[in-house]
Formats: structure tokens, C-alpha cells, sequence
């Protein structure tokens, strides 16, 4: 069985953690909820299966996707280069995807460069199906040049060691109370693959209709499994 696990960073944890994540600010609490999820219903999808392979970037569901270096869009796996995130539980019906089991569909992978979505227009929720997360994984969000929001391998899940099965994977919800146009998604190494990602103009509550976080410049609400042994 799946454990649900409710975690409230109090005063000192949650200051820390905001500076990580909006780069100022006091912070009232962060609840990161470990279940297992997917997006929220009504929002926007989006699943790359229409980009080519290859770095050649376009558009996905009103999305603009570019990349630098190796970055591009892939399927399977490639042994030390790139692996599929992992589907579980049903997350990726919303995607068009009711199977569970490594990603069979086109995904993104940053390599050791850089992917850019630009959305079209100002967002305050994304979602993203994360898979193999380390702790070199970082994801950006921006309001043009600026960076509003950063969250990175280690805020996800305490385990950020690449697992590239289920518990490696984590379908992880961001709201953000200052409006962002893009994201930015790098690793310093091979590691950061995702797909079937989620926008909203608006802050969305998770799947499970969880409260979510709702004071300071950044609220950073993540669905995340963790698996009994």
C-alpha cells in the first residue's frame, strides 16, 4: 500500500525554503502531500506526443518548446542518457495515456542543457510528470527575464537519487501567487526527463482537494508518492 504523508514546515523551515524558492519573503507554512496524483481537472494539457524527435522544438497545445545543447524530445529509454518517466495509478488518462508503466509516449529530456516552455499567457499553477528526480534538477519560473519561482530535485522528494522506476517519479503541482510567462527546465547532468505537463492562469488545488498553501510570493504544493517497503 501507498503512504500518505503530510509534511508542514513550520516558521524557521518555511523561511528557509521560501528564499530558496522565491528568492525573498516570509513564508507562513509549505505542506507538501506524498500521494499518489496527477493534475487537477480542468486545466490544460499538454503532452509533446506532436513534436518531432529531436531538438528541433515547436508547439504543444499553445505551448512553445525550445531547447539548447542535447536537450530535446525523446522516446524509451537510453542507458545513461535519458529514461522514461514512469505512469502510475492512472496519471496520465488526463494525457491521453491510461497505461501504467515506463512513459511509452514522447517526452522531454533536458540532457545536461536547457528546455524552455513558453505559455500562452500568464500562468500561476503548472504540473509536471518528473521523472528520475536528483537533486541537480532544477526548474525555473519566470515573468519574462525574471525569475519569480525556483524548485529543484531536493524539494520534491528527500530521495532525489534518479530512481528511474515508480518511486522515482513524481507527479509534482506548482502554484504560484506572482504570475509566470515561461519555465525553464536544466540539470548539470543527465537526469531530467518529464512530460504531460499543466497550466493554469489561475492557482488550481491538487487532485485530492488538499489545502493548499496559499501565503507569501511562492506557493509550492507537490503530489509525490512514497512506496512501503
Amino acid at each position: 500500500m501507498s503512504a500518505r504523508i503530510v509534511r508542514t514546515l513550520t516558521a524557521a523551515g518555511a523561511l528557509a525554503l521560501g528564499m530558496t524558492l522565491a528568492g525573498a519573503g516570509a513564508y507562513a507554512g509549505v505542506t507538501i502531500n506524498s500521494a499518489v496524483g496527477g493534475a487537477p481537472t480542468g486545466v490544460n494539457y499538454v503532452n509533446f506526443d506532436g513534436l518531432s524527435l529531436g531538438n528541433g522544438g515547436g508547439t504543444s497545445n499553445g505551448v512553445g518548446v525550445s531547447f539548447t545543447g542535447d536537450a530535446q524530445a525523446v522516446q524509451g529509454s537510453l542507458s545513461g542518457i535519458y529514461a522514461a518517466p514512469f505512469l502510475s495509478n492512472g496519471n496520465g488518462t488526463q494525457f491521453g495515456d491510461a497505461n501504467n508503466g515506463p512513459d511509452a509516449t514522447t517526452f522531454i529530456t533536458t540532457g545536461t542543457s536547457t528546455v524552455t516552455l513558453d505559455l500562452p499567457g500568464a500562468e500561476h499553477y503548472i504540473g509536471l510528470l518528473w521523472g528520475s528526480v536528483d537533486a541537480y534538477n532544477t526548474l525555473e519560473l519566470y515573468n519574462g527575464t525574471t525569475i519569480v519561482g525556483t524548485v529543484t530535485g531536493a524539494n520534491i522528494t528527500a530521495t532525489d537519487n534518479g530512481n528511474q522506476g515508480a518511486d522515482g517519479t513524481y507527479y509534482v503541482n506548482i502554484n504560484s501567487s506572482l504570475a509566470f510567462t515561461s519555465v525553464v527546465m536544466t540539470s548539470s547532468q543527465n537526469a531530467f526527463e518529464f512530460d504531460n505537463v499543466a497550466y493554469n492562469a489561475t492557482a488550481v488545488p491538487e487532485p485530492a482537494a488538499l489545502a493548499l498553501f496559499g501565503v507569501g510570493l511562492l506557493g509550492l504544493v507537490v503530489t509525490y508518492r512514497r512506496r512501503s517497503a
